[in-house]
């Protein structure tokens, strides 16, 4: 059946890529995670959304141009106080390392899609980096890498052959198939709008398909009925509440 993706974590719950979400959404029993994955001036591969540190943590800048133990300083929890189950404890998160989320990961086989976020920085070197980190730490688990800028994409089969990886898209393509068959993509990873618009053109395709950011019950339900690969959400315990559901319904 459809895998489920926690989306930065559990980042509807929890501060978004932190440790702490992380954990929290493994313990939930998500089959996968995702992240984004951005490079330091100082070359360590750091795991946050955005280019710069400004809203999600107490701290300001450029990751480009801060060094990691720049950024150490600063939390990434206190900005999520507005969460219900906020407590004073996520002050102490950290922007956290690939390296630290992997072996945090290292008792689980959760799968991880490592969004490589190189659209607007370019971070020469990234791909290369976060190879030889999963190399090292990966631990054998699946990974799917994936990125709105194709480039990236190529740029990552091009170091290693074997890996998987997945186009995002915010927007309708035609002929997704020959995508999938040029660049030799594992999977496409479609928004959740966008999947629905095109819902003919995926017909003969969903088990390729994860979807991203699926939170509204209905979509869950949905995208769940049509068996697509899996659903990325802010709210994986939810997902996994319905796909549950439907599982007690076949058996």
């Amino acid at each position: 059946m459809t895998k489920i993706y926690g989306h930065r974590g559990s980042m509807g719950t929890f501060p978004e890529n932190s440790l702490i979400g992380f954990l929290n959404a493994v313990e939930d029993g998500v089959d996968g995670l995702e992240l984004d994955v951005h490079l330091t001036k100082d070359g360590e591969v750091v795991v946050i959304h955005d280019e710069s540190i400004d809203r999600t943590t107490d701290g300001s800048g450029l990751i480009k141009d801060l060094t990691m133990e720049e950024i150490s300083q600063f939390s990434t929890g206190s900005r999520f106080s507005h969460l219900a189950s906020f407590t004073n404890e996520w002050r102490a998160e950290k922007v956290p390392t690939l390296q630290e989320v992997l072996e945090l990961l290292e008792p689980y086989d959760t799968e991880l899609n490592i969004e490589l976020k190189t659209y607007i920085e370019p971070y020469v070197g990234l791909e290369e980096r976060v190879n030889d980190i999963i190399a090292n730490y990966g631990n054998g688990r699946k990974i799917v890498y994936s990125s709105f800028h194709l480039p990236t994409l190529v740029n990552m089969k091009r170091i290693n052959p074997q890996a998987n990886i997945a186009w995002l898209l915010n927007h309708p393509v035609s002929r997704p198939d020959d995508y999938l068959e040029a660049f030799e993509l594992e999977s496409l990873h479609v928004s959740c709008k966008v999947a629905f618009q095109q819902a003919k053109k995926w017909k003969e395709i969903l088990p390729l398909l994860r979807v991203w950011t699926v939170n509204e019950s209905n979509d869950i339900k949905q995208l769940l009925d049509l068996r697509v690969g899996a659903i990325i959400t802010d709210y994986p315990e939810k997902a996994i509440f319905y796909r549950n559901e439907r599982r007690s319904f076949i058996g």
